[in-house]
């Protein structure tokens, strides 16, 4: 099972490969939504913002995440890691409930860009 560090530093990541992909670039100007990820093994929530194309965790605490954020995140440590290590499709993560996301139609299209 990931601990917290593991999952904040895989947030880290997944922040640093989406700065870096050409495509998410152009998508991710003024792309500025507030952000909660909830670890529903360790019952943990990382919230931020997702603010030109990268994440900033801003705080983390204990239980689910305590305000709705505009983009909304839920799945287990290990999953999390083992997206951001590229052993892990989103899509079919997403498509298998294995990984939940929240989020208004725009920004489903907007997030597509960027990952």
């Amino acid at each position: 099972m990931a601990t917290k560090e593991e999952c904040r530093s895989a947030l880290e990541k997944l922040s640093d490969n989406m700065a870096r992909a050409d495509h998410g670039i152009r998508g991710a100007s003024g792309f500025d939504r507030s952000l909660s990820c909830h670890i529903t093994d360790l019952d943990t929530t990382f919230t931020g913002r997702i603010d030109d194309g990268r994440i900033e965790v801003l705080d983390t605490h204990d239980g689910p995440p305590r305000e709705k954020a505009q983009i909304r995140l839920a799945m287990a440590g290990d999953d999390l890691v083992a997206m951001v290590d590229g052993e892990l499709n989103f899509a079919k993560a997403w498509g298998s409930g294995r990984v939940r996301l929240e989020a208004g139609f725009r920004d489903l299209l907007r997030l597509r860009s960027l990952l």
